[in-house]
């Protein structure tokens, strides 16, 4: 079910449902951040599902890092009106939520992060040598998943056009500096706000441990797993993501 992208203003943006606010917060490569499942199952739920295009690729190169990511993000809040909002974030999107409602705390009602960065970014950035190679980088998309079937042709072939797209690559290596330069570990003790972690047990590239840290560090946070699972449990598992955390949303009262 395509949903229609809506331009207003500066931003680009998807919106279904109506209700609490849920912005949804895509990783690197838009193409991996496929969260058709959350956004028909919660729009449906009494949620209004928003899922802004975030300008990865379209800042100059100084803004091009988690913090101006975190503004721009602070400025659709803004510009849409929003009083207080969930927000869901895989990925980078987990760093940029983290990072947010660090600056931000107080119009996040909740944070949910899938596959975060933000504690451990050894996989962001690497290996693009080989770029040119087209089963190397349809072996590095199907890594991302615990069952590689779910890296359709379309998946790769948008991991192949960005990371051959000169531009598109120096800001996917700038992001990943960035994303190393804004660790969190210091700062999500002080950060109260309630946090779901949901998270792949067979996840390559923020693997489980860094889930156990943050559940650690964050005071106020829930920890759920899903088996036979890599690093976008919303994609691979839709319908048990949704579940858990449907289940953790009526918890909080959200």
């Amino acid at each position: 079910m395509a949903h229609l992208l809506k331009e207003e203003g500066d931003f680009k943006y998807i919106e279904v449902g109506e209700g609490t606010p849920i912005i949804v917060l895509h990783g690197l490569m838009g193409g991996l951040s496929n969260f058709d499942g959350v956004t028909n199952f919660f729009s449906a739920k009494g949620y209004k599902v928003v899922i802004p295009e975030l300008p990865l690729y379209t800042m100059s190169l100084l803004k091009t890092n988690v913090k101006a990511f975190a503004n721009y993000l602070k400025k659709f809040i803004d510009f849409k009106g929003y009083e207080s909002v969930l927000l869901l974030g895989n990925s980078l999107g987990g760093h940029i939520g983290l990072y947010h409602t660090k600056l931000y705390p107080k119009k996040v009602k909740g944070l949910v992060i899938t596959g975060s960065s933000g504690l451990y970014e050894s996989a962001m950035g690497s290996g693009y040598t080989k770029r040119s190679d087209y089963e190397v980088i349809k072996k590095k998309a199907q890594d991302v998943f615990y069952d590689s079937k779910v890296a359709t042709k379309e998946i790769v072939d948008e991991v192949y056009e960005t990371v051959n797209d000169r531009n598109k690559l120096i800001k996917t290596l700038a992001i990943a500096k960035s994303a190393i330069r804004h660790n969190m570990s210091k700062e999500l003790p002080n950060m109260h706000t309630p946090t779901c972690i949901i998270w792949g047990k067979n996840d390559n590239v923020t693997p489980p441990e860094v889930a156990d840290e943050f559940y650690e560090l964050l005071p106020d946070s829930d920890l759920f797993w899903i088996d036979k699972c890599g690093h976008a449990a919303m994609m691979e598992h839709p319908d048990t993501f949704n579940k858990i955390l449907l289940g953790w949303l009526k918890s909080r009262k959200f």
